[in-house]
């Protein structure tokens, strides 16, 4: 299958693309800059000039592929509306040029051109999340809940629309690790550890290779309107988080304010477990690779 990919040379990019090579497919990656347009070649893809704002290069992306993997998002925290709705006007490109020629509707539920695109999990009071869980309508990343949503809509209109669903924390031990790296970044500054109220909110996580195959799966077997749950960890509480932090730094481990975090803290205080066990059943996929807490206690992490 040939693919485009947004998002190709990001963290969870870098992992996907080998991924999806190593299984034979052949990969397009969006490249918004010269250095990024190398590091693909380095993975054994192409490229393809252009980033979210440039609407023709995705339609452009779309025509000269069988299906889409989109990963691409602005992580920039402080500008997070900004960031939605660039992203959301790409998503709408691509799914309406994806839905100009497929047909309306698929002959099967696994048939159409596929598009897949990372979510997150959601949080459901009292329980873990699982499969069959709605986007939630409100909230702070509510909107980006309703792109994913139009995502699988296009089901009715021939396309084959997948969502992965990521947990918090998606993490390789000495590179990222998801929102933890934040919980890192804000110790580095401060010299304490810290977590919001009594810690006990729990964090689904799960490897970044890990999560790079269940791109795949999903991509080749997942019927139109799956939404997989890249979960390995179901939950680990913001206190262990933030004590494997301490150890790691040698700094003392206590509860802060959720302002601490600014924007993110109204998010870090929330209980969001989240299960794949439906993922699990239905993609034949296993985690293997090392939990959240185990690659946190590892230690070296970036400055």
């Amino acid at each position: 299958m040939k693919v485009f990919v947004t998002g190709a040379t990001g963290f969870i990019g870098s992992a996907v693309v080998p991924e999806l090579i190593s299984a034979g497919h052949e990969v397009v990656g969006l490249a918004r800059s010269e250095r990024s347009a190398a590091r693909l070649q380095e993975l054994g893809a192409s490229s393809l000039p252009g980033d979210l704002t440039d609407l023709d290069a995705l339609r452009r992306g779309v025509a000269a592929t069988d299906s889409v993997v989109h990963l691409a998002f602005s992580n920039d925290f402080t500008a997070v509306e900004a960031g939605v709705e660039e992203e959301s006007r790409a998503v709408h490109a691509m799914g309406e040029a994806l839905a100009e020629r497929a047909l309306a509707p698929a002959p099967a539920p696994h048939e159409g051109p596929a598009f897949v695109i990372a979510s997150g999990t959601p949080a459901i009071p009292g329980r873990a999340s699982t499969e069959d869980d709605p986007y939630l309508a409100e909230g702070p990343m509510a909107a980006r809940a309703r792109t994913a949503q139009y995502v699988m809509d296009l089901a009715a209109h021939g396309v084959r629309p997948v969502a992965v669903r990521l947990p918090r924390s998606v993490h390789q031990a000495h590179v990222r690790y998801g929102f933890a790296s934040m919980l890192i970044q804000a110790a580095q500054r401060s010299g304490v550890s810290g977590f919001v109220g009594d810690g006990g909110q729990r964090w689904p996580a799960v490897h970044v290779k890990d999560a790079a195959r269940l791109f795949r799966l999903a991509l080749e077997r997942a019927d139109a309107g799956f939404q997989a749950q890249a979960v390995a960890d179901e939950g680990d509480a913001m206190r262990d988080i933030a004590a494997a932090i301490g150890e790691a730094l040698d700094l003392p481990v206590q509860s802060v304010d959720a302002e601490t975090f600014g924007f993110l803290g109204q998010i870090f205080a929330l209980d969001q477990p989240a299960s794949s066990r439906g993922t699990r059943s239905a993609l034949g996929w296993e985690p293997t690779h090392p939990s959240l807490l185990e690659d946190l206690r590892a230690g070296r992490y970036p400055s």
